[in-house]
C-alpha cells in the first residue's frame, strides 16, 4: 500500500511525501532507517479513476511460474534472497501479487524463513510448492530446489494450457450449433409456420416434430433451463462431498478414451510430484504425503495415503502400488521397481514423466482427431434436419 507521511529528522527538518510498504509498521520501521521520525501517516487513497478493481485481479499460475523462474535465476546468481524479492515485486504486474511478494520479503528481512512466509498464502503457494522450499532451505540446496519448482510448475502449466487448447475448438463448434438452432427455433420456425400451416396440405411427420419442439422451447424453454442449472447446482455441492468426489472421480476414470488420458495425467502428476520432492531432499514417506494433498483424484490419494503409511513400516513403494493395477500400469510399477533397488527412484520416475508426457500429448491429438469429424457431423445432421424440415414443405407448395 501507498501512504503519506510526515516526518522530522534529528534537526527538526519536516519532510514529507509517499512511502510504499505493506503496513504502516512496516512503513514507520523503513523510514527510521533513513532517520525520519514519524509524525503524521496514513493511507493514500488514490482518485477513483485510478483505483484497482480487485474483484476482477486475481494470481494465475502463469504469475507463480513466472516469480519462480525469475527467483531461481537471481538466486543462482548470487542475488541475496531479500533483494530478490524487492527486485521481483517492483517488475510484477499484478498489483495483488506485488503486495504478496513484498509481505513475504518484509518478513524475510525480519527473520522468518522464506518458506514459512510463502506458507501464510496458501491460494498462492500450493503445500508441495512450501514442502519443496522448506526442504530447500534445510539441505542448504535451495537454488537447486527452486530450479526444480521452476521446472516442476513450467511442465505443469504447459500440461494444462494444452488440455484447455484441446477444448477451444470443440467448445467453438458447439457454441456455433446451438447459436444457429437457437436463432431457427426462436425466430426463423415461428415465423414460416403460419405460412405452412395457411397452405392447407398436411405438413410432412419431420415438420410436426419441429414446429412442437420449437413451440415448447419458446413457452417452456426458461423451465428445462431451471431444472438444467439447479441439476448441475446439486451435482457440484454432491461433488464437493467427501462421497461425491469419489464416486465422480472413480466415474470419470471408467469413462472410454477420456479415463485413459485422465490416468495418465495422475500418474505425471504423481511421478513428477514425487521425483522433485525426493530430489529436494525430502523423505520418502513425508514426500509421499504431500503428494496426496495434490494429486486431485481421491483413486489415487487413498493409494497413495496407504503407501506412505506402509513405507513408514519399511514396505516398498512398488509393493503397494502394485495392489490396484487398474490405476498403476505394469510399466509404471516395473519402472518404479527398478528405481527403488537402483536408489535412482527421482530419476527414473522422471523418465516415466517424459514417457507419459509424450504419451498425453499423443491421447489428446487422438481424442481431438476422432472428437471434430464426430462433432461435425452429428451437429451438422441436426442443422440439416432442422433445414429440412422447413424446406420439404415450402418445395411441396412452391411445386404445387
Amino acid at each position: 500500500m501507498k501512504l503519506n507521511y510526515q516526518a522530522r529528522t534529528k534537526k527538526g527538518e519536516i519532510h514529507t511525501g509517499q512511502v510504499e510498504a505493506s503496513s504502516k509498521e512496516a512503513a514507520i520501521n523503513l523510514l527510521q532507517k533513513h532517520g525520519l521520525y514519524v509524525t503524521f501517516l496514513e493511507e493514500a487513497i488514490p482518485p477513483i479513476y485510478a483505483q484497482r478493481v480487485k474483484f476482477f485481479e486475481t494470481i494465475s499460475k502463469k504469475d507463480v511460474v513466472l516469480f519462480s523462474r525469475q527467483l531461481a535465476i537471481m538466486f543462482k546468481s548470487k542475488v541475496p534472497l531479500v533483494e530478490s524479492l524487492k527486485v521481483l515485486s517492483s517488475q510484477t504486474g499484478n498489483f495483488d501479487f506485488k503486495e504478496k511478494i513484498i509481505k513475504i520479503s518484509e518478513e524475510v528481512e525480519g527473520g522468518t524463513s522464506l518458506s514459512q512466509a510463502m506458507a501464510r498464502y496458501p491460494k498462492i503457494f500450493s503445500p508441495f510448492y512450501i514442502a519443496m522450499v522448506k526442504s530447500g532451505e534445510v539441505s542448504g540446496k535451495l537454488s537447486e530446489v527452486l530450479n526444480y519448482l521452476a521446472d516442476h510448475l513450467e511442465r505443469d502449466y504447459h500440461l494444462m494450457n494444452k488440455a484447455r487448447g484441446a477444448l477451444l475448438y470443440p467448445s467453438l463448434i458447439v457454441f456455433v450449433v446451438l447459436l444457429v438452432m437457437g436463432l431457427l427455433v426462436f425466430f426463423v420456425i415461428p415465423q414460416l409456420t403460419g405460412v405452412l400451416e395457411s397452405g392447407g396440405q398436411t405438413l410432412p411427420v419431420l415438420t410436426r416434430v419441429v414446429i412442437g419442439v420449437a413451440t415448447f422451447l419458446r413457452n417452456w424453454g426458461w423451465l428445462l433451463v431451471l431444472t438444467f442449472i439447479v441439476f448441475l447446482f446439486f451435482c457440484f455441492r454432491y461433488y464437493q462431498s467427501d462421497r461425491g468426489k469419489k464416486y465422480f472421480d472413480s466415474f470419470f476414470l471408467r469413462i472410454p478414451m477420456v479415463g485413459g488420458l485422465l490416468k495418465m495425467v495422475s500418474l505425471t502428476r504423481f511421478a513428477e510430484n514425487l521425483s522433485t520432492l525426493i530430489a529436494g531432499g525430502l523423505p520418502i514417506a513425508q514426500a509421499l504425503e504431500t503428494v496426496a494433498d495434490i494429486i486431485g483424484n481421491v483413486s489415487y490419494k487413498e493409494i497413495i495415503i496407504k503407501a506412505r503409511d506402509e513405507v513408514r513400516k519399511g514396505e516398498p513403494v512398488s509393493a503397494i502400488l502394485n495392489r490396484r493395477p487398474e490405476l498403476f500400469p505394469p510399466v509404471f510399477i516395473q519402472m518404479v521397481l527398478v528405481g527403488e533397488k537402483t536408489g535412482t527412484l527421482d530419476a527414473t520416475l522422471m523418465n516415466i514423466v517424459d514417457f507419459y508426457q509424450k504419451e498425453i500429448d499423443r491421447s489428446i491429438d487422438n481424442i481431438l482427431s476422432v472428437l471434430e469429424p464426430v462433432l461435425i457431423v452429428v451437429l451438422g445432421v441436426i442443422v440439416a434436419g432442422l433445414m429440412l424440415s422447413i424446406l420439404m414443405p415450402l418445395y411441396r407448395m412452391i411445386a404445387i
